[in-house]
């Protein structure tokens, strides 16, 4: 098929005026997809066949854990858990150089791998460290850029929603060797945020936590299990084929609910409106991902992925210099977009070049790609978790771009040694026999 240059104008063009004037991140992904049809095809066929795409794109069964792990993480951040997580990270990593901010970065983690969510994990995280930190001397802008960097490893950690995106995307790669490749590649980027916070800290002479008994150190251990035990049953359940990454998200539903409830965290009283939150959350995740999935399909219809397949491989045939382009395309992809359609539009443009041109596996570069787009999560002018993590700390955006910069490096160096080891990624799955 040739490429069709004025529907990849109308394309380009009404994307970015729609983001120019305001218009929210789907609305903008379908109409500019919308006006790309309407240069090929008549009206009624073009408004038909980008329904039909939309609609089609969502029947995925796999799609139903988003909601259901949204929803648990709805659960989890009203549930008393979040504090949970911290007094346990302060027993494992309060003594450390930089106390405080290493246990913001451990509970970020636990948390992020538990609820799936950077942004509730910001914010949950945050809204108990923040103040812990400021009363210790820690600089606000600081406490709050080392919150919002480390949030985002529970995108990489699993259960991860957008793992499961990916995988729809990626036309069916295993969800359950996608969990299992994110776990050494987020722990790492959380171990770099944590060096980078401790030289800091170390430098600033901020103070170290004050020691634990060991008594009080086994209490806080044994009330955060049941927390923790919520990985083991939904990963562990996965990976032995007891139940699907769907029934998982509806166990950890129950599980986590089961746990507020006996946290007495939450009543029945709460329950609508955490409902309601929940809804209204997966209601604009789902929407993004049917304008997406639209969007790709007009994309495949103008020859857009060849295109640009067949230009990368003119600019080079260095499977380094190939990876280095494609991730620094991916990091400004995040810059602009949110992770949810960035997913959905790239990977069918970027994943046929990488596995059938530089034979990488799916897998690898699932978490090469959410690597990437983590970063642009906390990254001006649309980072939504770094917006979060600002409102909570109630500071401006331009506040944290200086301290920002040292975690930036971080997570970019632990993106190259997953890019380019493949080992990093892969040595789990293929430990399961993935």
């Amino acid at each position: 098929m040739e490429l069709d240059m004025l529907g990849i104008i109308v394309l380009i063009s009404s994307f970015v005026f729609f983001l120019v004037i305001g218009t929210p991140i789907a609305y903008s992904i379908g109409l500019s997809a919308m006006a790309t049809m309407l240069v090929s095809f008549d009206v009624l066929p073009a408004f038909s066949t980008m329904a039909q795409r939309m609609a089609t794109g969502l029947e995925s069964f796999s799609l139903l854990a988003i909601p259901f792990f949204i929803l648990a993480g709805q659960l989890m951040n009203s549930g008393g858990i979040a504090m949970r997580l911290i007094e346990f990270a302060k027993v494992l990593v309060g003594r450390l150089p930089g106390g405080l901010a290493l246990v913001n970065v451990t509970a970020n983690m636990l948390f992020g791998a538990i609820s799936g969510s950077a942004a509730a994990s910001a914010s949950a995280i945050g809204t108990i460290m923040g103040p812990r930190m400021k009363e210790e001397g820690y600089d606000k802008s600081f406490s709050a850029a080392i919150n919002v960097t480390s949030a985002t490893t529970g995108l990489s950690i699993p259960p991860s929603n957008i793992l499961i995106v990916y995988a729809l995307a990626s036309g069916g790669t295993s969800i359950a060797a996608l969990f299992l490749a994110g776990y050494v590649p987020g722990i790492l980027t959380g171990l770099a945020i944590m060096l980078v916070g401790s030289v800091y800290a170390y430098r600033k002479k901020y103070p170290v936590g004050d020691k634990i008994p060991f008594t009080e150190g086994v209490k806080k251990f044994l009330d955060a299990i049941p927390s923790l035990m919520m990985l083991v049953v939904v990963i562990g359940g996965i990976i032995a084929g007891i139940f699907t990454a769907t029934e998982a998200a509806a166990i950890a539903v129950v599980y986590s609910l089961v746990l507020a409830l006996i946290y007495k965290e939450i009543t029945v009283k709460h329950l609508p409106v955490i409902i309601i939150n929940t809804v209204r959350t997966a209601g604009m995740v789902l929407l993004l991902i049917a304008a997406s999935i639209g969007l790709s399909w007009v994309m495949s219809f103008e020859n857009i992925p060849a295109t640009v397949s067949n230009a990368l491989l003119s600019l080079s045939s260095d499977p380094f210099v190939i990876l280095l382009i494609i991730n620094l395309a991916l990091l400004a992809v995040g810059i602009f977009m949110d992770m949810t359609p960035a997913v959905l539009i790239f990977t069918p443009i970027f994943l046929p070049i990488v596995t059938t041109q530089l034979g990488l596996d799916p897998i690898h570069f699932g978490i090469i790609m959410i690597l990437n787009l983590n970063v642009g999560l906390v990254t001006p002018p649309v980072g939504a978790v770094l917006f979060i993590g600002c409102s909570v700390a109630k500071l401006k955006i331009q506040d944290l771009v200086k301290p920002l910069i040292p975690f930036y490096i971080a997570m970019f160096v632990v993106l190259l040694l997953v890019t380019f080891i493949p080992e990093i990624s892969l040595w789990v799955p293929d430990l399961f026999g993935y």
